[in-house]
């Protein structure tokens, strides 16, 4: 579990500080790698990371800050990268503290540097209040929190200079040589270090003082330069740049020309290029460098050969991404291609064609939101979020922009919705709509967006408020959109209310309005909760015929997400009408949907539905674990059944006969394992397409009387790890793994580790027979 960067070209060295990380890792829960930008801070510690994630349970995840501009979106973006989605109104902080709190987690937080007083404010409070909660952070200069440990990263390793002419073999030992040799080697097949070039390698890793970044950019020269070339102009080079402030740290001078060098042989465009593509945040593709930094110097059928050219020169990295390819910039190399925009004039230019371009991305994908492109948008969204954030930033920032904010920010509706960003979203309209008072059509979509955003959030008397606003402003502006959106929404308050006439009533207000305005995203919505709120009354034939109706609009438009809710409401009529396995098969299929989208709170009110039908089916121990889970769903979300809280009464009804059918012991039991399931592993056992471990075994009657650590640090004396060994591995003091080693002896009835290696060998036999015998069947 977890995310961590893929690497797309090898780690070279650095031994002792991964092991020194892993140390101080092990003593210290706050440990900040500091050093020069392009030292490798980042490279390191997702290493570390790679290496000691068996340590942490419940993930090591990567929060990376470099195109984070707004500091108080700090606690949002390492939330959004833990993929908790919250939808409650509660405080970020307090959201994220709580995830937090009973988990064993490494956090890393990756360039600090631009967000220190935030990043060290945040840390502190999280390590507080989370007792098994790691952090490592990256930053050029240390956060100053209680208990840090901090790490100088070195430089690469350079050749012992004691030794007047070394080997060819050792001089390649150093890990500088070693990364050059392995770089040149993707440049030119076969390039090794001889006993012909040795001394220039060596004097070309020295000239770069062991800066990972400089060699990497360096070693790109070897296309069009032989070594000794490549060494010539790097001493021209930095005779020329790093004859200014002596003040500067060399390391820094030495990067700084190395930069300036790459720059100096970039062609004009190239260069032109570099500093227009630095607007993005968070990378971008080719369309996008194309539709930004085409014009005033660049042709837009450039574009392509310039990206190619600067992807040889290592200045933008290139990323594969589902079927697309994405480009980025390191952040060393995007402040640098920064300043030289900046120096150019057209900044604001640049800025202006960013905002335009993703303000244009979000309205297509908006117009295209109900249709069979729909998954395609979402996920491209989502790819694009740094830059969307960055675009707003400018709307709300610049002066006479709001409104374009305000508009973009409702065109995005449904990727708040769908993604980690329901509380962002919401933060962006209330900005906007406070920023822009004035009644317009762009100020009443606002308003109610807003409100279905604060209904999800059960921030009810919220959107009683906006939709009020909104249904005077339709009145005013004449907005027939507006009045089919108020109606809709209102209807969601009133339900929430527990006034279901009401509701329906306004429901098929919404429904003829929307269908009339021939907005079939507007008429679904309504449709799907005209079936829920009929199924609540009992009027069952009203309720399938409408939940039908709605599935031939979707299909009628190829739509997939609001098709998967429909089959959701369907298949709790169906259940309520005793046709259990249709029912299932309805909430399966529609979970299938979401899953794909990675839909929250779709995926919970499936669960919920399936955990009801279980229960129905007297399939009691499978509905406790369905219950445990969904304990875990729904506290991640920040509320229970977010925006369908009138099934809570079905939920309540079956942990009630769960309990009454299972003895007190057993509904623990299962409800436990429930809970302990990872994401992944509870929507597959919501398919039904795998079983938990501790349920099997039971089933076998065979229940571990060992914790998951302890289970954990069992497998490793099985596979014949001494107690020093078992500690760095799962990052804990010895004595720590020694005093678990203690209990394992004493819960088994052991007295040595070898039968402890018996015990773990006959588990594993064991439920390997059992799945076998599972996946075979009755016979």
């Amino acid at each position: 579990m977890g995310r961590l960067p893929t690497e797309v070209t090898s780690f070279v060295g650095r031994r002792h500080e991964v092991a020194e990380v892993k140390k101080l890792l092990s003593a210290s829960r706050m440990v900040t790698l500091t050093g020069v930008g392009g030292v490798g801070k980042t490279r390191l510690a997702s290493r570390v990371a790679a290496d000691v994630r068996r340590a942490f349970l419940d993930g090591v995840w990567m929060v990376e800050l470099a195109a984070l501009e707004d500091p108080d979106l700090l606690v949002q973006t390492v939330t959004e990268s833990l993929e908790v989605r919250d939808y409650s109104s509660r405080p970020a902080m307090e959201v994220l503290t709580e995830y937090l709190r009973d988990k064993q987690v490494l956090l890393i937080l990756d360039n600090c540097e631009h967000l220190l007083h935030e990043c060290a404010t945040v840390a502190e409070a999280l390590l507080r209040s989370t007792p098994d909660l790691r952090i490592l952070a990256t930053s050029r200069q240390p956060l100053d929190i209680t208990g840090e440990q901090t790490l100088a990263v070195p430089t690469l390793s350079l050749p012992d200079s004691d030794v007047p002419r070394p080997s060819a073999t050792s001089l390649a030992q150093s890990d500088a040589v070693r990364l050059f040799t392995e770089r040149a080697g993707a440049i030119l097949p076969g390039f090794a270090v001889t006993e012909t070039n040795r001394n220039v390698v060596e004097r070309i890793c020295r000239r770069l003082d062991g800066i990972p970044l400089g060699i990497e950019l360096a070693a790109v020269r070897l296309r069009v330069l032989s070594p000794e070339q490549l060494l010539a102009r790097l001493d021209d080079q930095f005779r020329l740049l790093t004859s200014g402030s002596r003040t500067v740290l060399p390391r820094h001078q030495t990067l700084r020309a190395l930069i300036d060098w790459s720059h100096v042989l970039c062609t004009e465009h190239e260069q032109l290029l570099w500093a227009r593509t630095s607007v993005f945040s968070g990378g971008l593709d080719l369309e996008a460098a194309e539709a930004v930094c085409a014009g005033d110097g660049i042709e837009r059928d450039e574009v392509l050969d310039l990206v190619s050219g600067l992807v040889d020169k290592s200045v933008l990295l290139r990323e594969e991404q589902s079927c697309a390819v994405r480009y980025r910039l390191l952040e060393t190399i995007r402040q640098y291609g920064r300043e030289q925009l900046a120096a150019s004039g057209q900044e604001s230019t640049l800025q202006r064609r960013h905002r335009d371009y993703y303000q244009g991305l979000a309205a297509t994908a908006n117009a295209e939101l109900f249709g069979p492109s729909q998954v395609g948008w979402f996920t491209r969204l989502q790819q694009e979020h740094a830059n969307i954030r960055t675009a707003l930033d400018y709307c709300f920032t610049e002066p006479g922009e709001t409104r374009a904010g305000l508009s973009m920010s409702s065109d995005l509706l449904y990727h708040w919705i769908t993604s980690y960003y329901l509380g962002e979203g919401r933060r962006w309209l209330d900005r906007g709509l406070a920023a822009d008072t004035t009644a317009s059509a762009d100020r009443a979509r606002a308003l109610w967006a807003n409100s279905w955003l604060a209904i999800i959030q059960a921030d009810i008397t919220s959107a009683a408020a906006m939709l009020e606003e909104c249904r005077a402003m339709a009145e005013q502006l004449d907005a027939e959109p507006a009045r089919a959106y108020v109606a809709l929404y209102s209807g969601m308050v009133a339900m929430c209310r527990g006034e279901t006439d009401s509701a329906i009533k306004l429901y098929e207000e919404a429904a003829s309005r929307h269908r009339t305005n021939g907005d079939p995203v507007g008429h679904a919505s309504a449709l799907i909760r005209l079936c829920l709120a009929h199924s609540f009354l009992g009027d069952s034939a009203r309720a399938i015929a409408i939940g039908e109706e709605c599935l031939t609009v979707c299909d009628a438009h190829g739509e997939g997400w609001h098709k998967a809710y429909t089959m959701m409401a369907l298949g709790v009529e169906v259940w309520r009408q005793g046709d259990t396995a249709r029912a299932t098969a309805l909430e399966k299929e529609s979970l299938h949907f979401n899953r794909s989208l990675n839909d929250p709170l779709g995926v919970g009110v499936n669960l919920e539905v399936l955990a009801w039908i279980a229960s129905t089916e007297g399939d009691h121990r499978r509905a406790a674990t369905l219950l445990g889970i969904l304990r875990t769903v729904w506290e991640a979300i920040g509320a229970p059944l977010s925006g369908y809280g009138h099934l809570v009464r079905y939920h309540d009804a079956c942990e009630a006969q769960t309990r009454k059918a299972l003895s007190e012991s057993a509904f623990r039991t299962a409800f436990k394992e429930g809970t302990r399931l990872s994401y992944q592993e509870a929507l597959a056992y919501g398919l039904q397409e795998r079983m938990p471990q501790e349920e099997l075994a039971e089933g076998a009657g065979r229940p571990s009387p060992l914790t998951r650590r302890e289970t954990e640090i069992a497998g490793l004396v099985a596979e014949g790890l001494s107690n020093k060994e078992i500690a760095a591995a799962l990052v804990i003091a010895q004595r720590t793994a020694e005093g678990h080693i203690e209990h394992i002896l004493s819960k088994l009835g052991c007295s040595s580790r070898a039968q402890i290696a018996v015990w773990v060998a006959e588990r594993n036999r064991s439920s390997a027979g059992d799945e076998d015998g599972a996946s075979r069947g009755p016979r």
